[in-house]
C-alpha cells in the first residue's frame, strides 16, 4: 500500500507568520485554493481512506479532498502539530520580546529549544509514530491512504522511515499541500518502507502563487 502524508494548505496563521502549534487557524484564501487543487489531484488518482488532524487548517484541507473523492474524514488527535506551549499563536517578534533566549536558541543552535509548557519531542514523535503505524496496519491491503496533517508530523515520520534522527535543520521541504509518499511492502528482500516521493506540489502549478514560505522549518507550523 501507499501512504500519502499531506500538509495542510496555507493557513491564516502562516500568513501572519505565527508559530501555530495547537492554535487553531482556518485556511487563508490561497490555502482554500491549494486544498481544491489537491482535492482534484487525489480524486483522479484514487484513494481508499482519508485521515486528518482535527486542527482546522488540516480538517478544512481534508474536507476538500473528501468532497472530491467521496470519502469520509477520520480524525485522530495524535496527528495534531507539535504543542509549543505558551508561545502557541505568537509571532516571532512577540517570541523574541517575551522569550529572547529561546528565540536565539531556535534560530542559532542545532538542538531544539524547550518552549515553556510544550510537550517533549520524544512524546511528540511517539504519538505521531503510533497513529500513523496503526493506520498503515489497518489499511495494509488497500491501495492508497491519505493522511492530512502538519509539517512536524510529516518530518518526524519521514525521517524515521529514512532512519534519520529528527533534527534541525530539515533535509527536505514540506510545502503547503505537499504530498510525501511512502510505499509499504511485505515482500521478502524488500525494505518495509520505501520513500517514493517527497514534497510533490505539482498540483499547485495552476495557482498564481504555489507556496507561502512553504518549507516549514520546524514542526511548529
Amino acid at each position: 500500500m501507499q501512504l500519502l502524508l499531506i500538509r495542510h494548505g496555507e493557513s491564516q496563521g502562516n500568513v501572519e507568520s505565527r508559530l501555530q502549534g495547537r492554535a487553531d487557524f482556518p485556511l487563508s484564501d490561497l490555502g482554500v485554493g491549494q486544498a481544491g487543487a489537491l482535492a482534484d489531484k487525489l480524486a483522479s488518482s484514487g484513494i481508499d481512506a482519508l485521515y486528518s488532524s482535527p486542527l482546522l487548517r488540516a480538517k478544512m484541507t481534508a474536507d476538500a479532498v473528501a468532497g472530491a473523492a467521496g470519502l469520509d474524514v477520520v480524525e485522530d488527535d495524535r496527528l495534531q502539530e507539535y504543542d509549543v506551549g505558551e508561545i502557541s499563536g505568537m509571532t516571532w517578534p512577540e517570541v523574541k520580546e517575551r522569550y529572547p533566549e529561546i528565540a536565539r536558541q531556535y534560530r542559532e543552535e542545532s538542538e531544539f529549544p524547550r518552549f515553556p509548557g510544550s510537550e517533549s519531542r520524544d512524546d511528540f514523535s511517539a504519538r505521531v509514530q503510533a497513529s500513523i503505524n496503526e493506520i498503515v496496519v489497518r489499511h495494509k491491503d488497500d491501495g492508497k491512504v491519505a493522511v492530512v496533517t502538519h509539517g512536524g508530523p510529516i518530518l518526524v515520520y519521514v525521517m524515521e522511515s529514512l532512519g534519520t534522527p529528527y533534527s534541525r535543520p530539515p533535509r527536505f521541504r514540506v510545502d503547503d499541500t505537499s504530498i510525501h509518499t511512502i510505499e509499504f511492502s511485505e515482500r521478502a528482500g524488500f525494505p518495509e518502507r520505501t520513500i517514493v516521493g517527497l514534497n510533490d506540489i505539482s498540483h499547485l502549478r495552476s495557482l498564481d502563487r504555489v507556496t507561502a514560505d512553504a518549507s516549514s522549518e520546524e514542526a511548529e507550523e
